[in-house]
Order: C-alpha cells, then sequence, then structure tokens
C-alpha cells in the first residue's frame, strides 16, 4: 500500500449527490467571484467620479456652472447636489414670482428641509447601487458550508454503507471519507472569500456614507453662507 489518495479519481468515482453539491459549490464561488471583480471595480471607478465632480464643485466660480456641466453620472456627490441644487433654483425662481417676499424668508420659516430631503434621496439613490449584489455575496457566505456540510455528511454515510456491507478495511472507507472532507474544503474555500469581501465592501459603504454625508453639510453650509451674502 502506498499510502497516495488520488483525489481526482475518488471524486469521478464519488456518488452523484457529492458530484451534485460539488458543482453547485464551484458555480457559487464562480459567482461571488464575479461579484467581488464587478464590486471593485465599480468602487475604483465611483472614487475617480466622486474625486472628478469634487474638483470641479470646489473650483468653480458658481453653482450654476456646476450643474449646467453635469457632472459624471456615477459620482454620488454629484447625485447630491443635482437633487438638491435643482431644488433650490426651483425654490428661488418660486420666490421671484413674490417680489414682496425675499428666498431668505422661506428658509427662515422652513429651514433647509426641501434641501436636507434631496441630499438624502441623492445618498439613497448611491446606496442602492452601492449595496447591489452585497446581499447574494452574504447568502453564498453564509449556505456554502451549510451545502458542504450536506455533502459531507453524504458520503460518511455512503462510507458507512460500505462498512455494513462488509468492507471492513480502511481501504474501503477511505474513498468516502475522503470525498466527504473534500467537500468539507470545497464548502470553505467558497464561504471564506464571500464572506470575507462581504464585510470588506460593507465597510467600503461606511466610508462612502461618511464622505456623502461631509458633502451634504458642507453644500448646505454653502447655501446658508450664500443666503447670508444676499441680504
Amino acid at each position: 500500500m502506498n499510502g497516495h489518495v488520488d483525489i481526482v479519481r475518488i471524486l469521478l468515482q464519488a456518488d452523484w449527490v457529492v458530484k451534485a453539491v460539488i458543482s453547485l459549490l464551484t458555480l457559487a464561488s464562480l459567482f461571488s467571484w464575479a461579484i467581488i471583480f464587478k464590486k471593485r471595480s465599480y468602487y475604483k471607478k465611483i472614487r475617480q467620479a466622486n474625486q472628478e465632480f469634487l474638483n470641479k464643485y470646489q473650483g468653480a466660480k458658481n453653482l450654476i456652472d456646476v450643474l449646467e456641466s453635469k457632472g459624471p453620472d456615477l459620482s454620488s456627490f454629484y447625485q447630491m447636489f443635482n437633487l438638491s441644487y435643482s431644488e433650490f433654483l426651483k425654490i428661488y425662481k418660486n420666490m421671484e414670482k413674490r417680489p414682496n417676499e425675499k428666498i431668505q424668508e422661506y428658509f427662515s420659516h422652513f429651514g433647509m428641509g426641501a434641501l436636507e430631503r434631496c441630499l438624502r434621496k441623492g445618498m439613497n439613490l448611491a446606496n442602492d447601487r452601492l449595496e447591489s449584489l452585497l446581499s447574494t455575496l452574504a447568502s453564498i457566505g453564509s449556505i456554502s458550508p451549510f451545502i458542504g456540510l450536506f455533502g459531507t455528511v453524504w458520503g460518511i454515510i455512503n462510507s458507512f454503507s460500505g462498512l455494513a456491507a462488509g468492507g471492513g478495511t480502511i481501504e474501503s472507507v477511505a474513498p468516502g471519507i475522503a470525498e466527504a472532507l473534500v467537500v468539507t474544503a470545497v464548502g470553505l474555500a467558497t464561504a471564506i472569500p464571500a464572506v470575507w469581501f462581504y464585510n470588506h465592501f460593507n465597510n467600503e459603504n461606511r466610508k462612502f456614507n461618511v464622505d456623502m454625508d461631509s458633502f451634504g453639510q458642507d453644500f448646505l453650509n454653502l447655501i446658508e453662507r450664500s443666503l447670508i451674502q444676499e441680504k
């Protein structure tokens, strides 16, 4: 006995249930890695888009030029700015129809609630894109070990069935135990990257939300300063 176990041969000769479990886990792993690469690429693009818009926003002489120049579609900052400043212009135009009232009086009575809601809407739209496919990644990470465990249990059952049939040597049960352990390994290999990147992407999303909140506060401060200058 040379003590060598050919894993490939064992899997090829494995029960169809074990083969089905390994195939399912392999597909889940490929799908999770596709999500991972897609999300990494998207986060890189949105960072670049945000920085591009921020440079334009900070270097502009007035906000109307920023609005008319149209920022990068992927930029969450632009999405927030577009919705909020467009709402500000609508309020401003409506107040122009009332010559006896100034826009400062509107914001004095109603506050910045309308602009804040638009900023929040922009954040929600950005978060919908940021969180896209993360639930799928979480599901793969949480379910894969249990699918692997099912294949493991099934392989062990087959091994004990061989013992019950009269094959009492280690050579008779080794293939079943080996295929059971391989299924466990495949399940873990599928789950671990999915869980790790799910947590990583959630952490990235928190950073994006902090940045978006900071941008929103800066924008409201800018509007307030512009209203003071118009008095």
